[in-house]
């Protein structure tokens, strides 16, 4: 126990440097403010239309400024500058805010979240337990988090690729010569991958555009570049229609993204539903709680409850693992 109260006062004041370092700018605000409210006296800012400063209310001081005409702050003069400075405050630390956590944000990953909530629940159910499986946790939710964005890098190139197919294709029956339309086609079409360079080259300085095709097709989702090296070799050594074979590799690869898509539209009532079945459990322990129980203490502190989460958490990964599996083989036959 005395360790658990160690750890809870650890993560307190970590909340506590974290808080105090966000809102570290809001003292600017209120020291602006005081710098125009100091002594009473309003002189800043330039001369107003009455030749006093800016905001008062003319020789009278009857209009709608900040000050008399001696250049005293009136008391709507105090309050609307009171307002201005807690309006200002507000907005620096509502930006430090936003700007601290999309630097968070962009820093960390997904899979912090695991330790960060294990932690959540080693304080609140006072064992070590959560934390330790939230750090196990973590090299996982990184390799999921890894293979989604390969996955999104997969698909931009491929959408280059075909792009890139349309594009060579229009420049061509443009009447352009081949390595000229490349060059044209590359720029329009976006990046495809880290063998662009070394095929622009080829087609600038007259060098083997197929070969360095068929280089950059080695890349995820760049498989179109191999057909578009046959139909360049086809075309520049038998003298065959460049474009037309451009338009039928551009409709193969567009069917079968067409088709990609399609199959992974029918998975996402899947995928749906086993994301649904993984959170019951949580769900679950919500109940619990609302019931008035302690279901992270039966969970935590009894050896029937550290069998049942035991138990449930091999449930859990195999169903997860299994899904995935059904998933990848549906794909994979296509």
């Amino acid at each position: 126990m005395t360790g658990m109260g160690e750890l809870s006062a650890a993560a307190a004041v970590a909340f506590l440097v974290a808080a105090v370092w966000l809102i570290g700018g809001r003292y600017s605000g209120v020291r602006r403010a005081r710098s125009l409210l100091a002594g009473g006296v309003f002189g800043a800012g330039p001369p107003g239309p009455y030749g006093t400063p800016d905001g008062a209310g003319g020789p009278a001081g009857g209009g709608r400024g900040t000050a008399d005409g001696s250049g005293r702050l009136t008391g709507a003069g105090v309050r609307r500058l009171t307002g201005a400075g807690v309006r200002q405050v507000t907005d620096d630390g509502m930006r430090r805010v936003a700007a601290a956590a999309r630097r968070v944000r962009g820093r960390l990953g997904a899979e912090w979240w695991a330790p960060a909530a294990g932690l959540a629940l080693a304080v609140l159910g006072t064992s070590v337990v959560p934390l330790v499986a939230g750090a196990a946790g973590m090299p996982l939710l990184r390799r999921l988090r890894l293979a989604r964005r390969t996955r999104r890098v997969r698909e931009r190139r491929q959408d280059a690729v075909i792009a890139l197919c349309g594009a060579l294709a229009g420049e061509v029956r443009a009447g352009r010569q081949p390595g000229e339309a490349l060059l044209t086609a590359a720029h329009d079409a976006g990046e495809f991958g880290t063998g662009q360079a070394a095929v622009l080259a080829a087609a600038r300085f007259g060098g083997d555009v197929p070969g360095a095709l068929a280089a950059a097709a080695r890349q995820p989702g760049a498989d179109g570049l191999r057909g578009l090296a046959a139909c360049w070799r086809v075309a520049v050594d038998q003298g065959a229609g460049l474009a037309s074979g451009l338009d039928r590799l551009e409709g193969a690869l567009r069917a079968e993204r067409d088709q990609r898509a399609d199959l992974r539209a029918q998975l996402a009532g899947a995928r749906a539903t086993a994301a649904m079945l993984a959170g019951l459990p949580a769900l679950g322990l919500l109940f619990g709680f609302a019931l008035g129980a302690d279901p992270l203490r039966v969970l935590l502190h009894s050896g029937a409850g550290l069998g049942c989460l035991l138990a449930g958490a091999v449930l859990e990964g195999t169903g997860a693992w299994w899904v995935g599996a059904i998933v990848r083989r549906a794909e994979a036959t296509t």
